[in-house]
């Protein structure tokens, strides 16, 4: 007959943690490529628009070329503010080594767009929603700011680069909305 004591001191602990559920830790990591095409015209981040809950990680990956991900955010070269306030910006400087990653963990809820800085007007822009998209600035229009006091010097985000950026309800609806 096999005694508690008899299964804990023989292993029996071991593998019932194994039946226990567990959160898995690539389950909580997000991968965004950075990629553009061989004659470097197009750049795009790939996908383009994710959902995703509060405390998930996204990893950028440089896939080929020079890129960067950074929030739109008036810390970052001025650009106008479109994550949530509470949120800390992001800028990973510029990436030159294909493999190389830049991650963030997401922990306020809310619309965050982002940009590459030396292909925003190249459209390679993208958008994450964290847990629930709220009423933050990503969710307004993008000249919200505009004759507001302090945002005279906001970059907004160029006309080129707001047609790709995916709509909140199809991120909500698909969660992953690839480039196109």
């Amino acid at each position: 007959m096999l005694t508690r004591r008899c299964f804990l001191t023989t292993g029996g602990l071991a593998l019932a943690g194994l039946a226990l559920p567990r959160p898995s830790r690539a389950a909580n990591l997000i991968e965004i490529h950075m990629s553009n095409n061989a004659s470097r015209v197009k750049a795009w981040f790939e996908p383009v628009g994710l959902h995703i809950m509060p405390g998930q990680t996204v990893r950028w990956i440089l896939d080929l070329d020079v890129h960067s991900t950074a929030a739109y955010h008036p810390k970052n070269a001025s650009h106008s503010l479109r994550i949530p306030e509470q949120a800390a910006p992001w800028d990973s400087g510029l990436m030159t080594t294909k493999g190389s990653h830049f991650d963030v963990t997401f922990t306020v809820e809310g619309v965050y767009d982002y940009f590459c800085l030396p292909h925003e007007n190249d459209e390679m822009v993208g958008r994450i929603i964290v847990g629930k998209p709220g009423n933050g600035p990503g969710t307004l229009p993008f000249d919200y700011f505009k004759g507001k006091p302090g945002t005279a010097h906001w970059i907004p985000v160029p006309a080129v680069a707001r047609k790709v950026f995916p709509s909140i309800q199809t991120i909500m609806a698909k969660t992953i909305v690839h480039h196109a």
